[in-house]
């Protein structure tokens, strides 16, 4: 099945994401918003009705730990993990708020948005009608 929308893709990089070059790094304080790994791992997939953006997000209570918004095309996850002080052993875990945007496609319907997690895996599902981009010109007015 095709879809008759068009797809950007993006391409994938032979190179890491850059924060996951200093993942293992301490983390320095003056340093924290350079090299910030707080970022939600997506994947996006556009189908012939639909725009579905899937999230990884372990350990977290999709009731009471995440926010889904959109404003002006844009939709937002946020997450939030609580770090449990009872512990003295290492933990490699990342805690605190966590946040991802992502721009929907055109023809997006706001109103029919659905999320639904399962097994640490948040999906978003957007509605998208056909939307025929024609090019228009747009026409010069002289200088007054």
């Amino acid at each position: 099945m095709s879809s008759k929308l068009p797809v950007q893709h993006r391409p994938r990089s032979f190179w890491p994401d850059f924060t996951e070059l200093f993942a293992g790094l301490p983390a320095w304080p003056s340093m924290h918003p350079v090299f910030d790994n707080h970022i939600i791992r997506v994947e996006d997939e556009m189908t012939e009705d639909n725009y579905q953006v899937r999230a990884e997000l372990p350990g977290i209570d999709p009731e009471k730990d995440v926010d889904i918004t959109v404003r002006d095309g844009v939709l937002t996850i946020k997450a939030e993990r609580s770090e449990k002080k009872e512990s003295n052993g290492r933990s490699e875990f990342s805690y605190g708020s966590f946040v991802r945007s992502v721009t929907l496609p055109s023809g997006a319907d706001e109103d029919g948005i659905k999320a639904g997690y399962d097994k640490g895996i948040l999906t978003v599902t957007v509605p998208v009608s056909a939307v025929k981009s024609a090019e228009k010109h747009v026409a010069i007015e002289p200088a007054k």
